[in-house]
């Protein structure tokens, strides 16, 4: 099981900031968790679309698409931040 955290627009537009979900088999790395969730359709696939630009951390820490994701991770996803 794995909590993942919808931070900011996401959190507005999949309407949830968390869930619980058990880790599907063969879903290793963050890339393969957004095109999981994806597969979900709707704002799901606009969302998490692997052309949208989302950043991720992996148990609070930022994390590249291709850090690996395990049973018991926080999973974090928001809108990159710019500051002003």
């Amino acid at each position: 099981m794995i909590t993942l955290l919808y931070f900011a627009r996401l959190r507005e537009a999949l309407g949830t900031g968390q869930e619980q979900l058990a880790l599907p088999a063969g879903v290793t790395t963050l890339t393969a968790l957004r095109a999981h969730l994806a597969l979900r359709g709707g704002v799901w696939a606009k969302e998490m679309a692997a052309e949208r630009n989302l950043r991720a951390a992996v148990n609070q820490t930022v994390a590249a698409a291709d850090a690996p994701v395990t049973d018991g991770d926080e999973v974090a996803f928001f809108p990159p931040v710019t500051g002003g």
